[in-house]
């Protein structure tokens, strides 16, 4: 490897760290391009991964690649080296969504919070598993949001009223998507009934990774096999008293769904760090007036990115991710 340029095995590491992402169905909508010999990583969406009736303005999709730039960030501060990001770099080009640029950290402290979660990458999932009724507490939720501070987003707690709004929203929306044959099409065929074929398929949901149904509605966890197509799934009673956060930022343009991706994924990381089992939610923020429902009133936040899940339980399952091969390119 170079002391000064990333060689071609430090570039696919640092892809396999950022493909631990999380988006919307597991759908990793992302590629990656090195031109060896460069400083640079290039990150576009894969239009080959929309998803027309879930997400059509492609807010999910940019969301998913700024998950996936994070995880490149912390990889790359793991291995002694900074990164620097440039968002939506070519107006020409509207999937060429970030260019990354690497360096060897001169600083030893430069990129020590990004390098502290690199541990946490792997263990992170979505758990869709009942939590437990023991509350976070005050000083984790704060961490929480001070990792969200430090990617330009916001993280709110909310009070009991507003968690019940919340709730209802969840509710709503299953209704909604009952009633849209295309979206519930879409969304199975993201959802995976055999798990165990071989050469099966590395994107998707697993069905192992759904978890049990839920007597009751009091959680807001989504159920993606409505009509019961996989046999044998238990049921299970959920928290009573979930709790959630809100993710957002003060505009909805592309660059802002990038950089609340990136913060997505760092609260993600921090809360695995701290013990928290967590389950990024979007059901509601499909729809449009739900969304503008979920925001939090009297708030600096104008528009609602996700909803998290969050508290101690089970961590979640892990789910299959493309071989690298497959979204990184050499030229």
């Amino acid at each position: 490897m170079s002391l000064h340029h990333p060689d071609t095995a430090l570039v696919t590491s640092l892809v396999e760290d950022a493909v631990t992402a999380p988006s919307m169905h597991n759908a990793q909508p992302w590629r990656f391009l090195h031109h060896v010999g460069g400083d640079t990583i290039e990150i576009y969406g894969d239009p080959g991964r929309t998803m027309p009736r879930g997400d059509p303005r492609l807010r999910a999709l940019h969301l998913g690649v700024g998950a996936a730039v994070f995880s490149l960030r912390v990889g790359a501060a793991w291995r002694g080296w900074s990164t620097s990001v440039r968002l939506l770099p070519d107006r020409e080009n509207p999937w060429f969504l970030a260019e990354a640029t690497l360096r060897r950290a001169t600083d030893p402290d430069e990129s020590d919070d990004l390098a502290l979660l690199r541990p946490v990458l792997r263990r992170r999932h979505t758990s869709r598993q009942p939590f437990s009724e023991e509350r976070v507490p005050g000083p984790v939720l704060e961490r929480l949001r001070s990792a969200a501070l430090l990617e330009g987003a916001q993280l709110l707690v909310p009070g009991p009223w507003h968690t019940d709004t919340l709730r209802e929203l969840v509710r709503d929306a299953e209704l909604s998507e009952a009633m849209d044959a295309g979206l519930r099409a879409e969304i199975a065929g993201w959802t995976r009934v055999r798990d165990h074929e071989e050469d099966g398929p590395s994107d998707g949901i697993p069905s192992y990774a759904l978890g049990p149904r839920q007597h009751g509605v009091s959680a807001p966890v989504r159920e993606f096999d409505p009509t019961g197509r996989i046999a044998g799934r238990p049921a299970a009673s959920f928290e009573e008293r979930p709790q959630m956060a809100i993710l957002g930022t003060g505009d909805d343009r592309p660059a802002d769904w990038l950089r609340a991706g990136q913060a997505l994924q760092r609260v993600l990381l921090q809360a695995t760090l701290d013990g928290l089992a967590t389950s990024p939610i979007s059901q509601p923020l499909e729809w449009p007036d739900l969304r503008e429902t979920a925001r939090a009133p009297q708030s600096a936040m104008g528009f609602v990115h996700m909803l998290v899940r969050l508290g101690y339980g089970p961590a979640g399952a892990p789910t299959g991710r493309r071989p690298v091969a497959e979204v990184l390119e050499f030229v």
